[in-house]
This record gives C-alpha cells, structure tokens and sequence, in this order.
C-alpha cells in the first residue's frame, strides 16, 4: 500500500476532481466517507482504515471527519466552489508567503491572487513559507501586512489547519523578504 500516494488521489478528489470517481461533494465542500471509499478503491488501496489513517498522519491536517466519521472533507485548498465553513478572524500583523522564482514578476505586478484555488494561502511563520515556496524551486518569501489589510476591511479566515486565507492580497500589502 501506498498511503502517500492514496492521500495525493484523496487530494485531488476532495478539493479539485469529485467526479473522477462518480461523487459530488455538497455545498460546504463534505463527501459521504462510504461513497469515497468504494469510488477510490476502485484505482487505489483505500477502506476505513485506510482512510483513517491517511487524515490522522497528514502533516498538513488536510482533511477533517465529520463528528460520527460518515462525511470527510478537505479544510482548503479548492478549486471548485465550495463553502467550508470559514469563520472570519483578525489576522496576526504579519503572515508569511512562499512561492518559486518563477511568480515574482507576476506577484510584484499584481500581488497575491488565489489562481485556481478559492483563497490566497498564507502561513503564520517563516518556515512554513520556506517550505511551501520550496515546491515551486528556490524559495522566495513575501510578508504579508495582514493586520493593515485586515484594519482596512479585507478579511481573514482560518482554515481548521491553520493555514490563513484571503481572497488577494494587493501589492501595498507585501514586502519581499
């Protein structure tokens, strides 16, 4: 069995592709666990277990179970429009970005835009940024002013994982480390 390579699928049928394997996700973003399962199994390892196994090791607690484990979900990181239940809340005075080389002139230009996800994701310290910069190549490192774009009304949210969102950042609100 491969577990990494399971949570990887369970990824992409959570936040981007539930109709790979036959299922809909509701509005807030839930899939039914039995549906799952029996849709996964069908090109993965994947039961209960399995499962289970998968959303307590996940380093970056991804997926979170309903109170009586019959619903799953992702806690961010769509790219379909879901409602995950997001409660606003003031934000710390700075988060932190990482991303490649390759999006510098992009977010110097325009700042911060979620792309093909919902959010813009930001992290509340260095080595979090370091480490989500360095899947895009050599890591650049932006700080985000979160509490002046949250003093001028811009919302935050924290995700279940502690992962920060917002819609975008404007470009007056980052500074290159």
């Amino acid at each position: 069995m491969n577990l990494k390579s399971t949570s990887k699928y369970l990824s992409l049928i959570l936040r981007h592709k539930p109709e790979a394997i036959g299922i809909t996700l509701d509005e807030h973003g839930w899939a039914n666990v039995d549906e799952l399962i029996a849709g996964m199994a069908k090109t993965h390892a994947c039961n209960r277990d399995i499962l289970e196994e998968i959303v307590r090791t996940d380093d970056k607690q991804r997926y979170f179970f309903n109170e009586d484990k019959t619903l799953i979900r992702a806690n961010q990181g769509h790219s379909i429009p879901v409602d995950v239940e997001l409660e606003e809340a003031v934000p710390p005075e700075e988060l932190w970005h990482g991303t490649g080389e390759k999006y510098v002139k992009s977010i110097d230009g325009q700042g911060l835009i979620p792309k093909g996800r919902l959010y813009v994701h930001l992290s509340k310290d260095r080595d979090t940024a370091v480490k989500v910069g360095g899947r895009h190549g050599k890591p650049v490192l932006y700080i985000v002013k979160a509490g002046d774009m949250s003093r001028d009304g811009c919302p935050f949210y924290l995700s279940k994982n502690g992962v920060w969102l917002t819609k975008k950042v404007p470009v007056k609100y980052l500074k290159k480390v």
